[in-house]
């Protein structure tokens, strides 16, 4: 950005300004034709028609010249974006537990470090609730949901692991077994009550 005259400018559009021609001289103008509107404006005369074989087309409407090739970006649909990129078989598995990728069943957990005893407080449609006794210092907690998680699962520690939220009390916990997650959520709801 530069400033001509205390009014901040493009670096583009400053160069489009010094390489702009008055009408009749000899060198033609490299001016965007965007940019018209603003020389319109500014009460510079238009830039010279397109050489032969260069098509330019001038926005007639100033509000035209804004938008992306004369069309509108298209809005977003909350929620569209995620079901469209997880696919129909994701999009229909909504809820705290799902299966990513690769294949590994993930299971969306909301922390709650400091408690007296490990336990399972609830499952919602957006995550899983487990107290943690264990403080949040130095991954004490992240290592004790670890193994309750497998314990609740009745697996090895090994095939339990933490993928994401090591910092936030929202994490990604991912279960490497041949349990589908409809299994891994009905042991998750027993262990609840």
């Amino acid at each position: 950005m530069f400033s001509r005259r205390g009014v901040l400018l493009p670096g583009r559009f400053l160069g489009c300004l010094a390489s702009f021609s008055p009408p009749g001289a000899a060198e033609p103008s490299r001016c965007s034709p965007a940019f018209v509107p603003l020389l319109r404006r500014s009460g510079r005369s238009e830039p010279p028609p397109a050489a032969a074989g260069e098509s330019r087309k001038v926005p007639k409407n100033p509000e035209e010249s804004r938008s992306f090739g004369n069309r509108k970006m298209p809005k977003k649909v909350k929620g569209q974006q995620a079901a469209v990129a997880a696919g129909p078989a994701e999009a229909a598995a909504s809820g705290p537990v799902t299966r990513d990728r690769s294949g590994a069943v993930s299971i969306t957990v909301h922390a709650k470090p400091g408690s007296k005893h490990s336990a399972i407080t609830g499952v919602s449609a957006e995550a899983v609730g487990v107290s943690i006794a264990a403080p949040p210092t130095d991954g004490e907690a992240n290592t004790e949901l670890v193994r309750y998680l497998a314990e609740v699962l009745q697996l090895k520690r090994s095939h339990v692991s933490l993928d994401k939220g090591c910092r936030s009390r929202d994490k990604l916990v991912r279960v490497d077994s041949s349990l589908s997650p409809e299994e891994v959520l009905r042991r998750l709801r027993e262990a609840a009550g």
